[in-house]
């Protein structure tokens, strides 16, 4: 990337790079986290109908408002997680980064801080940066749990606008616990808000990118909406959904949080397309959620197999996860296993704490072929 020095950039943009996982046509991409499988027939026969009903009125804005997509997600999270939430209650966006980034403008900006619980997602920082907001982080525990003490002790001390934890974790997989969610709303309850006026509290924001993939049984934090007016869930159809190249993200809070985000989202932002093909999946969640049982099953036998394997005679560690990745190591070299991969025709993600990888679930045939790479490669890790 090139940027001429003439050109008035923002000084604290000045050396950044543009984020973005590499994308690069690999037989075996599983570094992006993507749902593996094509949406059904059914799907499509859905989305072209759709798409065809609205195409003739695409010489007019779409509605700003979103109405009818904002019902069909409450009905989704009504069978989802089985929470009742008012479609007013509901506001989504250009996937969930766009629906962060506009938390970030309406919650955050200068003099106040945003918080979040390393490691976590990197984007996060970038969300601050652009909105001119500070950015702080507590560590987790070694295995990626949440530090419950030193995060309520953070919130107390930091005062931050913004509270953000992600479950299940990226990059780590972690999921929280709801006791440890209701810790962090009753500090945000308490907590005061530096660069707001008194009786102000910090939002706490959940991150539910991965929440599908959970274990059955375990509630969504939407469950407390109704009794927390300083809590938001963001989702995606990104993950679960197979709809990464969709982009259509959401988010479910009181209707006061969505009322802030509403002033701060651009005009029309979600195109009349958007919507048409985000209705036609949701028209069709039984068949856009099919895979899911069976990508929670490659990953869980993933965890096992991993923990059956050696590097340089010491167990090969993994992280606890309900996502649909696995954050795996600890390599002296990740950068040479990332590649030698990569040589191999599989393309994985070197991301988070040093030494630690990162794969997301694929086919069948595409969790062979890394096990595969992913062997001989140890093995002539070993040799070095």
């Amino acid at each position: 990337m090139s940027i001429p020095s003439n050109l008035p950039l923002r000084n604290d943009l000045a050396g950044e790079e543009p984020y973005g996982a590499p994308q690069l046509d690999v037989p075996v991409c599983l570094n992006v986290n993507e749902n593996p499988y094509a949406p059904s027939e059914a799907v499509i026969d859905t989305i072209l109908e759709r798409v065809r009903a609205v195409a003739p009125t695409l010489n007019r804005y779409p509605d700003r408002e979103h109405a009818e997509l904002r019902k069909a997600l409450a009905a989704y999270l009504r069978k989802e997680s089985q929470v009742e939430l008012e479609p007013e209650q509901i506001w989504a966006a250009n996937g969930s980064n766009e629906i962060m980034l506009q938390v970030f403008q309406a919650f955050g900006g200068p003099g106040r801080t945003a918080l979040g619980f390393a490691p976590t997602y990197s984007m996060y920082p970038e969300y601050a940066r652009d909105t001119f907001t500070a950015w702080t982080t507590v560590p987790r525990n070694a295995d990626f749990t949440l530090d419950v003490d030193a995060a309520v002790k953070a919130i107390l001390e930091t005062r931050p606008s913004i509270v953000l934890i992600t479950s299940p974790n990226n990059p780590t997989g972690t999921p929280a616990t709801m006791e440890q969610i209701e810790a962090l709303l009753a500090a945000c309850e308490k907590a005061g808000v530096d660069g707001a006026p008194e009786g102000t509290h910090p939002l706490l924001v959940v991150d539910e990118a991965y929440i599908e993939f959970r274990r059955p049984g375990k509630p969504s934090a939407t469950t407390l909406i109704a009794d927390h007016p300083n809590l938001a869930v963001s989702r995606t159809m990104s993950k679960a959904f197979a709809y990464a190249g969709a982009r259509v993200g959401y988010i479910a809070a009181n209707t006061g949080v969505i009322d802030s985000l509403r002033i701060v989202r651009m005009p029309y932002h979600l195109s009349a397309v958007t919507q048409a093909v985000a209705l036609a999946a949701l028209d069709h969640t039984d068949e856009q959620l099919a895979q899911v049982g069976h990508l929670r099953d490659t990953r869980d036998a993933l965890v096992d197999w991993f923990r059956q394997q050696t590097y340089k005679g010491q167990p090969i560690q993994v992280a606890d996860t309900d996502s649909n990745f696995v954050f795996f190591g600890v390599f002296d070299d990740r950068e040479w296993i990332f590649n030698e991969l990569l040589n191999r025709g599989v393309l994985i993600r070197d991301v988070g704490p040093e030494g630690w990888l990162r794969v997301c679930m694929g086919t069948d045939e595409e969790m062979e072929a890394f096990k595969s790479a992913f062997l001989e490669v140890i093995r002539l890790a070993e040799q070095r």
